[in-house]
C-alpha cells in the first residue's frame, strides 16, 4: 500500500559536495537549518554572515556589496530602541555601540567577499516575495528592526523583478568565481502573517522566477515541494504549525544528501557523527576510569580523521 507521494530526485552528475568543497549559505531561516547540518558534519561552510535574509533583494544587496567590498559608514546605520541597527542586516548584528556595529558589518562584508571568491557551492534559500520599502528613501530593507509600520510600504515583488534580482546575483558571483555551483531553494516555512493566500502567491513568484534562471551551473532543490508533498502532515511541524520540526529538517537533509553529497564524503560523515555524539555524551562520573578511557579513544578517533581528511577540524 502506498501512503506517501515522492518527489523524483536525481543525483547530481557533476560538482558534488565533498570535504574539499567550500560552501556559502545565504537566505531564510531554513538555510540556517541546512547550514547547521554542514557545520555539524564539519564541512567547510559559512552560513548567513549578515544573519537571516528573507527575500531576494536583500541577498542581492549583500552579494553585490561584498563583491564590490563596499564598506558601511555612519550614514548606513541608525539608532532605535537604544541600539544601532542596519536595514541591510538581521538584528543579531544590532549593537549599543555605533563603532561596534560598523566594525562587525564590515568584517562580515570581507568574510562574504572571501567566501564568494573561494566557494565551490553557494546555496541560496528564498523565503518570501514580500518586501518593505522605506517611505522616506524608497529603499528596500532586509529587516525592519521594529521601526513603526507607518515608515514602510509593503510590496509584492513580481516574478520579473525577482528574476532580474536572481540574474544579478548569478552574474555578480560568476564575474569573480566562474566555477561555483549555485543552488536555489525555496523555504518551506509559511509566512502566515502575510496571509494564507498571500503566502502562496509569494512562494509561487519565487519558484517561477528561479526556474527561469536555472542552467548547467544554477540548479533548484525542491525543499518546499518535499515539505508540502512528502511530509503533508502537521506532525512534521513545530508547535507554531509553520516551521519544519527536527524530523522534517532531517528528512529534507537526507534528500539533499542524496542529490548533492559525494558518496566518498558519506563515510566521513558517519565517522564525524560518531565523534560528535561522543562529544555530546554526558557521563555519570567525569572522574571515572571508564570515562577517561572513553575520552582517550575519542581523541584518537579525532586525530585519525583529521589526519585522513586534511581540511577537517573539530
Amino acid at each position: 500500500m502506498k501512503l506517501q507521494t515522492h518527489i523524483k530526485l536525481k543525483k547530481q552528475e557533476r560538482s558534488l559536495i565533498d570535504y574539499n568543497a567550500k560552501l556559502l549559505l545565504l537566505g531564510s531561516c531554513f538555510s540556517e537549518n541546512i547550514g547547521n547540518k554542514f557545520e555539524y558534519f564539519k564541512f567547510q561552510s559559512i552560513s548567513n554572515p549578515f544573519g537571516i535574509l528573507f527575500h531576494p533583494k536583500a541577498i542581492e544587496n549583500l552579494v553585490l556589496r561584498a563583491i564590490q567590498q563596499t564598506e558601511y559608514v555612519e550614514s548606513d546605520v541608525f539608532f532605535h530602541n537604544e541600539q544601532w541597527h542596519c536595514f541591510d542586516a538581521h538584528s543579531q548584528h544590532s549593537n549599543v555601540s555605533k563603532e561596534k556595529i560598523l566594525s562587525d558589518l564590515n568584517t562580515q562584508i570581507q568574510l562574504t567577499n572571501q567566501q564568494i571568491l573561494e566557494s565551490t557551492h553557494i546555496i541560496i534559500t528564498l523565503g518570501t516575495s514580500w518586501v518593505y520599502k522605506l517611505v522616506e528613501s524608497d529603499k528596500i530593507v532586509a529587516n525592519c528592526h521594529k521601526v513603526p509600520q507607518k515608515e514602510f510600504r509593503k510590496i509584492l515583488l513580481s516574478t520579473e523583478e525577482i528574476k532580474q534580482s536572481l540574474q544579478s546575483i548569478i552574474e555578480a558571483i560568476q564575474s569573480v568565481n566562474k566555477n561555483a555551483s549555485i543552488v536555489f531553494t525555496v523555504s518551506p516555512v509559511r509566512h502566515i502573517k502575510d496571509g494564507f493566500v498571500e503566502n502562496t502567491l509569494s512562494k509561487s513568484h519565487l519558484i517561477s522566477a528561479i526556474h527561469q534562471v536555472t542552467n548547467s551551473q544554477v540548479s533548484y532543490f525542491p525543499s518546499f515541494e518535499i515539505m508540502l508533498d512528502e511530509l503533508r502532515d502537521y506532525r512534521f511541524y513545530k508547535s507554531d504549525m509553520l516551521h519544519p520540526n527536527e524530523t522534517a529538517v532531517e528528512y529534507i537533509w537526507q534528500k539533499f544528501q542524496h542529490v548533492w553529497i559525494a558518496s566518498d564524503a558519506l563515510k566521513t560523515m558517519g565517522d564525524v557523527d560518531v565523534i560528535q555524539k561522543g562529544l555530546q555524551h554526558k557521563p555519570f562520573n567525569e572522574n571515572s576510569e571508564a570515562h577517561k578511557k572513553f575520552l582517550l579513544q575519542l581523541e584518537k578517533k579525532k586525530l585519525k580523521i583529521e589526519s585522513t581528511v586534511k581540511c577537517l577540524r573539530f
